[in-house]
């Protein structure tokens, strides 16, 4: 749990420590509590929450869900991410269908028993040998007090040596020297509720000094040694050998009373980090979206980037432009020495005209496109207008009642939409066309696995106008018929695809995708930059 104040990288922390627990020789779990009364993330604004991540099974989770899986190298799901939406409408069912026997609801002991009982949800599945629990929010905050006091239970019900507590703080450099008096009033609060931390990380702009950690154990009730450093770093992917370095693992295994199965090997996360320190070229790929403002909205397409760059010894730097001021006047100069454009995910109309604009740029242009979920909808939208000349072609999402839905509802949710529709969500199968791009990008791989969020459709009313066409539909569900990836012919590299390729990215597995995006968009002759860090 955090303290002083939200985002200090709990998430990023939780990740670390589970990727070192499972270098250890451990099975590892995380879950998430968000202290919020919205059911799940899937509603929330990108402005205010960043991304919503979707797991395997197909439930709307926390970003933070992405960074557990692109640590651990392990699929989540809909146990992993619980919120205080969902803790109090499970005990107000429960009430209304008389479970509790006419007892008075309370926070104690009602709310608290369904947070242990979802904690002790992934114990019994006997999968795990540890769990880590990341508590959003921050300590002082009145929503998550009922956190806090069924994590003090849960303390005494597991018995000694079964849990422990990490509290990660803020350490303010300020007027030249680091202060610790918000450390010690957070970890004092924790105290007043009952808990005890048994180790304190320090979230830190500079190297904390012996004295200051010595001073942070004497006032905070830990031994020195127990005092970690979470200095700031230009990737989060070096923060697992920054803290292994302090034995972070073995300090957390230590007060568990657990040796290390094994010696924590770390080659492959340094190698990474390696190649990502000493890129051989640096390219600028454009980002289209209309929440480019809050970064984090598009937070596992970053770390996507990111992997493959790596992957390619590319420095991969992002230019972001806001969907809703690109003009027929400025496309030139907005896209002016990029080497690739992403058009991104999202909802709703706003911007749509802006990233029209930006993939039909990209398609007279040659130059490198990626259309991700909206992003490839918006190129059936650009070709069905300018290339086939259906001149009124849009998205049943624009405008409901438009005559000419090239993507729309499916028949399933037409009935419903005014009720708010439905989404498609999770795994889905996805068939690739012999011998086209994507065939050979999934290394000739015919049949394909991606998750999806999203709720409009390529109208299959519309396949005949593509059918001679240089515009393939290369990617289709078989049970369903539902277009799922495209390519344009002639074209250097201009695919989009229905899915969410960034969600199963990994440090170490790149997704195929987005390595070949970047290796086509260094060789974009134009932009061939070479990297001279000097």
């Amino acid at each position: 749990m955090g303290g002083v104040v939200s985002s200090l990288g709990k998430g990023v922390l939780s990740a670390s420590l589970g990727m070192l627990l499972k270098s250890s020789g451990y099975k590892i779990s995380i879950l998430k509590f968000d202290p919020y009364f919205n059911v799940d993330p899937g509603t929330l604004n990108p402005y205010e929450h960043g991304e919503c991540f979707v797991t395997k099974d197909g439930t709307e989770t926390d970003l933070d869900l992405g960074h557990y899986e692109r640590f651990l190298d392990e699929n989540t799901t809909k146990e992993n991410n619980i919120t205080s939406g969902l803790i109090y409408k499970t005990v107000i069912d429960n009430e209304r269908k008389g479970i509790y026997l006419g007892k008075t609801v309370q926070v104690i002991p009602h709310i608290t028993n369904e947070i242990k009982r979802r904690i002790k949800i992934i114990g019994r599945l006997k999968k795990y040998d540890i769990i880590i629990i990341e508590i959003g929010g921050t300590v002082g905050d009145i929503e998550i007090l009922p956190y806090i006091e069924s994590i003090r239970q849960l303390k005494w019900e597991l018995g000694k040596y079964n849990s422990i507590i990490i509290h990660l703080t803020l350490l303010p450099y300020i007027s030249g020297e680091i202060k610790t008096k918000p450390t010690q009033h957070s970890v004092r609060n924790l105290m007043e509720n009952g808990i005890q931390a048994d180790l304190i990380v320090c979230r830190t702009k500079i190297r904390i000094s012996k004295n200051i950690i010595n001073k942070i154990a004497l006032l905070c009730n830990v031994r020195p040694e127990y005092v970690i450093e979470y200095i700031d770093t230009n990737i989060i992917y070096e923060i697992p050998y920054l803290l292994n370095v302090q034995n972070f693992g073995k300090k957390v295994l230590c007060n568990l009373k657990i040796n290390s199965v094994v010696e924590i090997n770390l080659t492959k996360w340094k190698n990474f980090i390696k190649k990502f320190n000493n890129p051989k070229y640096k390219i600028t790929i454009a980002i289209v979206g209309k929440y480019v403002s809050f970064k984090d909205s598009y937070k596992s397409i970053i770390e996507a980037l990111i992997h493959a760059g790596t992957e390619n010894e590319i420095l991969v730097k992002i230019k972001w432009i806001n969907s809703d001021i690109i003009q027929k006047n400025n496309v030139k100069y907005l896209f002016k020495n990029i080497s690739g454009i992403l058009v991104a995910p999202g909802f709703g109309k706003r911007g749509i005209s802006g990233k029209i604009l930006a993939t039909k740029h990209a398609r007279e242009n040659n130059i490198p496109f990626f259309g991700i979920c909206l992003g490839m909808q918006i190129a059936v939208i650009e070709y069905a207008r300018n290339v086939l000349g259906i001149k009124n072609a849009e998205s049943h999402e624009i405008n409901p009642l438009s005559s000419y839905p090239v993507i729309s509802l499916m028949d399933s949710q037409k009935k419903i939409f005014n009720k708010g529709g439905t989404m498609r969500l999770g795994n889905w199968k996805c068939s690739i066309l012999e011998n086209s791009k994507l065939f050979f990008i999934y290394n000739k791989k015919i049949e394909i696995f991606e998750r999806h969020r999203h709720r409009y459709e390529f109208n299959n009313n519309y396949l005949k106008y593509f059918s001679n066409s240089s515009m393939k539909m290369v990617g289709v569900n078989n049970e369903t018929g539902l277009v799922e990836a495209l390519e344009l012919e002639n074209h250097i590299f201009f695919i989009g695809v229905q899915y969410h390729p960034e969600y199963k990215s990994r440090v170490t597995k790149p997704h195929p995708l987005f390595i070949n995006f970047i290796k086509i968009s260094k060789e974009y002759k134009s932009f061939d930059i070479y990297y001279d860090k000097k």
